[in-house]
């Protein structure tokens, strides 16, 4: 008996993705009647998260998809998942919520989100295909974490000015200036995945500060301790460290976890 109200809740909450995928689809100038298909070949994280989530959620995780209007509850904006946890991506969370195995947590997600993991496995047959699908759309969600710090913050304004022009605005190592260096400047934001996911915020103040060299043992960064204690608008000892701590927790705040095959 079990048996079978699992397998027509299954029936029941993919027949109500199919509509979901087919109301996006009607949506969307340009496109046709014809609707999706219900399993996509593609486990990459991105392909997954456009095919099944986008219409809600949005292209960009901000909860604006083509029928967010149309729900009960409006989607969750998933690029401030991090931001709202202290900097740290809650992966465990979220894959509870996207396998409809834990209770929705408010900004999470809401009871009228379906529960993907039972709607993969009504799909797939494979369950290690399921789960690595699950895995990857969780990772995917995780690259589009915005920063823990505002745009207009101490952190943010200092990275802006000091070292985007070599790692990018988004810390990824492609600043306009980045290909006229010998070496290309290195992801910033994957300290935290490169150090078994505790960012080493000790190390980074010590290397920016100019008393420990970078991983890749030159010393074509700028040494900014100095340049933050010898400038001119009255900067003392303090103020430098200050302008340090403040880079790093900026930093902190774009920190992604370790990406997963397919993504």
């Amino acid at each position: 008996m079990k048996v079978q109200r699992a397998l027509f809740t299954v029936v029941i909450v993919i027949a109500a993705t199919v509509a979901m995928n087919a109301l996006a689809q009607s949506t969307l100038p340009g496109r046709g009647q014809s609707p999706p298909p219900l399993m996509l070949d593609s486990i990459a994280g991105r392909d997954s998260f456009e095919f099944y989530c986008a219409s809600c959620h949005g292209t960009g995780g901000k909860g604006d998809g083509p029928i967010a209007s149309a729900l009960k509850a409006t989607p969750a904006d998933l690029t401030s998942l991090a931001r709202r946890n202290r900097g740290a991506f809650p992966s465990d969370l979220v894959v509870a919520v996207v396998t409809g195995i834990g209770r929705p947590v408010p900004g999470h997600g809401s009871p009228d989100m379906p529960a993907w993991g039972l709607i993969f496995r009504g799909l797939d047959p494979l369950e290690p295909r399921v789960k690595l699908r699950i895995e990857n759309i969780v990772a995917y969600v995780a690259t589009l974490q915005e920063p823990a710090a505002g745009a207009d913050e101490l952190g943010a304004r200092l990275f802006k000015t000091h070292c985007a022009t070599c790692h990018g605005l988004n810390g990824r190592g492609d600043g306009p200036l980045a290909g006229q260096l010998r070496r290309l400047p290195p992801d910033l934001t994957r300290f935290s995945a490169r150090n078994g996911d505790v960012f080493p915020s000790e190390r980074l103040r010590r290397i920016i500060d100019g008393q420990d060299v970078a991983s890749h043992g030159d010393r074509e960064m700028p040494v900014w301790g100095d340049v933050f204690r010898d400038s001119r608008d009255g900067a003392t000892s303090d103020s430098a460290k200050a302008r340090i701590d403040a880079i790093v927790k900026y930093l902190q705040g774009l920190q992604q976890r370790a990406a997963l095959p397919g993504n």
